[in-house]
């Protein structure tokens, strides 16, 4: 998965949880960045009685660095509140909820938005309304209203949004954690050889599930550093995001009178910038320090990004089908082509009238370079399909990471550094076989980009779950 789950202890706390991030120049707005994270994964839409929400003592904030050097420059920071209104009742709702303030809607959150920047915070709203969860038919009838009059237009020029959400991200779980197994790709023939070790077809893991989003749209002029102060234009239009979400140090837990508190200063416990990269570069013994460090100490991680252990699994559970990547992984030599499309954004010259690098300080962040428009018709492989306004540069809904990141590491873009080197023929084909049609809720043209979350009623859970 993009970030579900990813490390041993944010498992056990899903609230905190990030699971997608997604950085892209706005195709309805292109005069504005669109950043949405993604918490509270695996949600089924059958909720009740107690629904999925924020958590009241977590810090969420989405960072944007525009000078390179892995430490935030302007941060959103989302802190939430939840109100009951009728005390008396176990009941999320007691009727149908038509409007934010709707009296039959008992359990409601708010968030407070701030906006910090040169070492400065501006509270940019102090109550907005989340919209409830979607329930059902008769309890949420008209989500999509509800879902407008929680978007918002603020007088600083952000579009700003905080509530559930469809889960976007596809990947076939079964077959990538039963040993690699890459349904579509093993009943390719390569190099004469047919690949083939299960049948069946891939199935969207994540599909029918819902997460918790937080958005916010952002002119552009409020993300970029200026490129007098900086120089080249394609360095001051590069940002990198990621998003992280930090608990008080000191949590004590209630007796019979008083409610569970927390005090302390706030730690991170969470982050996430390009997806998969605690998922499957960072091992298990240091996954949970990852998640506590800011990108800027990323350094420590970049041997593994030199030699992923991915790259050395694939050769072993696919035996005559990488010869080239398996020469390259036995000569050790680093892949610099990761460090670049991970650890330092790609430099100018490698891909004809591109870059995203943000210099020499290594660190995972999402790198956008935001002077290129989106287009009119998307590739889902972003770069890889020559669409330099998807992934690796930010990453847009629709982008098909899992694909693009295992045919990177299969040694499709070793070329970029090493003119010399022939990637072998199953590179490029590479993937679990999903994209975004297997999505069910429709990705939508307009913010907040995800789709309608599941409701319960109509997405019952299946026998057995």
């Amino acid at each position: 998965m993009s970030s579900h789950r990813e490390a041993p202890e944010i498992a056990k706390d899903p609230v905190a949880d990030s699971a997608d991030l997604y950085a892209f120049v706005s195709p309805d707005h292109p005069d504005t960045v669109t950043l949405i994270a993604n918490y509270v994964p695996l949600q089924l839409p059958s909720g009740g009685p107690n629904f999925f929400e924020f958590g009241d003592d977590v810090r969420y904030e989405i960072h944007i660095d525009n000078d390179g050097d892995g430490y935030p420059d302007v941060t959103y920071r989302f802190e939430f509140r939840t109100e009951i209104t009728n005390p008396n009742s176990f009941l999320y709702n007691t009727g149908p909820i038509e409007s934010l303030d709707s009296k039959n809607w008992n359990r409601r959150q708010f968030y407070r938005l701030t906006r910090v920047a040169d070492g400065k915070e501006h509270v940019l709203a102090h109550k907005l309304p989340c919209p409830p969860c979607n329930v059902g038919p008769l309890s949420t009838p008209k989500y999509h209203d509800l879902v407008r009059q929680a978007t918002f237009r603020l007088s600083t020029g952000e579009k700003v949004f905080a509530g559930q959400r469809a889960d976007g991200f596809f990947v076939d779980l079964g077959g990538i954690f039963d040993l690699g197994t890459l349904r579509p790709f093993q009943q390719l023939h390569v190099a004469g050889k047919k690949i083939f070790k299960a049948e069946g077809e891939p199935v969207n893991a994540l599909d029918r599930m819902n997460v918790h989003s937080i958005a916010v749209q952002v002119p552009l002029s409020r993300v970029r550093r200026k490129a007098a102060r900086y120089g080249a234009a394609d360095r001051a239009a590069t940002i990198g995001v990621w998003t992280s979400a930090s608990r008080q140090q000191v949590r004590v837990l209630g007796d019979r009178v008083a409610a569970d508190t927390a005090a302390g200063p706030f730690t991170q416990v969470s982050r996430l910038g390009n997806p998969l990269f605690n998922e499957v570069i960072v091992p298990m013994s240091k996954k949970d320090l990852w998640n506590t460090l800011p990108p800027s100490e990323d350094k420590r991680f970049a041997r593994f990004v030199e030699q992923p252990e991915l790259a050395a699994l694939l050769p072993a559970l696919y035996p005559g089908v990488f010869p080239n990547l398996d020469a390259l992984n036995k000569s050790k030599k680093p892949r610099a082509d990761l460090v670049a499309i991970l650890l330092t954004g790609i430099p100018a010259g490698l891909i004809d009238g591109f870059t995203n690098a943000t210099g020499d300080v290594q660190a995972d962040m999402l790198r956008l370079n935001t002077a290129i428009r989106p287009i009119r018709k998307p590739d889902r492989f972003g770069v890889l399909g020559g669409d330099l306004a998807g992934f690796p540069n930010g990453r847009r809904v629709g982008d098909d990471v899992v694909s693009i990141a295992l045919r990177a590491i299969a040694g499709v873009t070793v070329p970029l550094v090493d003119k010399a080197f022939r990637p072998d023929a199953a590179a490029a084909a590479v993937t679990p076989g999903l994209s975004a049609a297997d999505v069910t809720a429709p990705f939508l043209g307009g913010f907040p980009f995800l789709g309608t979350p599941y409701d319960g009623f109509s997405n019952p859970p299946v026998a057995g779950s």
